[in-house]
This record gives structure tokens, C-alpha cells and sequence, in this order.
């Protein structure tokens, strides 16, 4: 019998954010400077057509860290942020796919199996420090690089935007 790893992490992840749903909060309004819009297929919205964060929604969401050497550093560096996976649960998201979009319009799309099986974080502090967008803030998804050798490919760095400002799940 062939097993779709792929699916069958999809399916894993669509358990999980239907458990964490019934754990989630309604999103509450932005107080401050809007830095991360969700859209497409999300359950979850606090604008018409739309998640929107400001750090401080970001602050709330159950955080996590790790160091990580990557391709844009010297040495490694401490990420802090929440994972991909429990932003995607904050907003209800289903689909297949995260479209992802920086603020020069770079975009990368990451399968969303991606986010139940490894443990990214939408950074917004590295090295304790908020990220500001001139070093690539103010939020990065990042791959934990370090934890597991696939993860050190052009495929995953490719995945990795910088200067994120939105995410449509489709």
C-alpha cells in the first residue's frame, strides 16, 4: 500500500486545526501598525476579507525559538515567534498551500503539510530584538535549518520569506 506522505500530513494538519479551533480565541482588532494580512481560505477574520495582525497580536500567540545557522547569516542566529502552524490555527486555514508575500513583492509558495511537519516560526524578534525590515523584518518565516539536514536545501531556503507582509492560503 503507497502512502501520499504529503496527504497524509495534510490530513494530520487539518486534525490539528480543527482541535486548536475549538481552543481558539475570535481575533481581536489591531491597535497598532498592521504587519501581516491573512486572506484566501481562513475560517477567522477581524477585517472584511482578511486576518490582520499587529506585533502585539503576535506577542499573544503561544511563542517559540530556536538558533539557526542560515544561508543569509554568519553565525546563528535566535529566532523567536509563534509557529507557522498555530498562526494558520489562529485564522481557521484550510486549503493546500500558503502563498507568501514580502514587501519587495517577492512571493514563495509553501506547501501547507510544510507547517505540520516541521516547526517554523513566523519570526519577529531575532536575537531578542524585534526585526526591523532594513534586516529583514518585521516578520520571517524561517525553518528550524538546523534540526534536520533536508531542511538545508535551496528548496527550503527558497520558502523563507523575509519582510513577510501577507499570506494567502488557498
Amino acid at each position: 500500500m503507497h502512502i501520499n506522505m504529503n496527504r497524509l500530513a495534510a490530513v494530520v494538519f487539518g486534525a490539528y486545526l480543527a482541535l486548536s479551533a475549538g481552543l481558539a480565541q475570535a481575533l481581536e482588532q489591531p491597535k497598532g501598525k498592521i504587519i501581516l494580512s491573512i486572506t484566501g481560505k481562513i475560517g477567522e477574520k477581524n477585517a472584511p476579507d482578511a486576518a490582520v495582525f499587529d506585533v502585539a497580536m503576535i506577542e499573544k500567540l503561544p511563542q517559540q525559538n530556536f538558533s539557526a545557522q542560515t544561508p543569509w547569516s554568519k553565525s546563528p542566529i535566535r529566532f523567536t515567534g509563534p509557529l507557522l502552524r498555530d498562526l494558520l490555527a489562529a485564522v481557521k486555514a484550510s486549503g493546500s498551500s500558503i502563498k507568501a508575500v514580502a514587501i519587495n513583492d517577492y512571493q514563495t509558495v509553501i506547501p501547507l503539510s510544510d507547517a505540520a511537519k516541521f516547526d517554523m516560526i513566523v519570526a519577529y524578534k531575532m536575537d531578542g530584538e524585534l526585526i526591523p525590515v532594513r534586516t529583514k523584518g518585521p516578520l520571517f518565516i524561517v525553518y528550524p535549518f538546523d534540526s534536520k539536514s533536508e531542511l538545508r536545501s535551496a528548496t527550503y531556503y527558497e520558502r523563507s520569506a523575509w519582510q513577510l507582509k501577507s499570506l494567502a492560503i488557498e
